[in-house]
């Protein structure tokens, strides 16, 4: 089973593609560029369609989905945590 997609092997944060993600759960994930396979713990709760972080992220780190600047981190993340609006903030302000 799938339950994240990542576009580039670069990125550090994926999307959870399904229900019932629970910390603790070992995730598997398909990264589409290379067509290959990854995993991470889930440390928290995610619901589907947030993102889950693939590696440690400091303050101040820019965060790549899709292959893609989307941000900055505003507090620490750990891999397998969930990575949403309150610990991720746009660029622009």
């Amino acid at each position: 089973m799938i339950h994240f997609v990542l576009h580039d092997a670069n990125d550090s944060v994926a999307v959870v593609v399904v229900e019932g993600v629970k910390a603790g759960m070992e995730l598997a994930g398909w990264i589409m560029d290379e067509d290959r396979m990854t995993r991470v713990v889930a440390t928290q709760d995610i619901p589907i369609g947030h993102k889950v972080a693939l590696r440690d992220m400091a303050v101040g780190d820019t965060v790549v989905k899709y292959g893609s600047d989307m941000g900055k981190v505003v507090k620490p993340i750990a891999a397998g945590e969930h990575a949403h609006v309150h610990n991720i903030k746009t660029k622009r302000w």
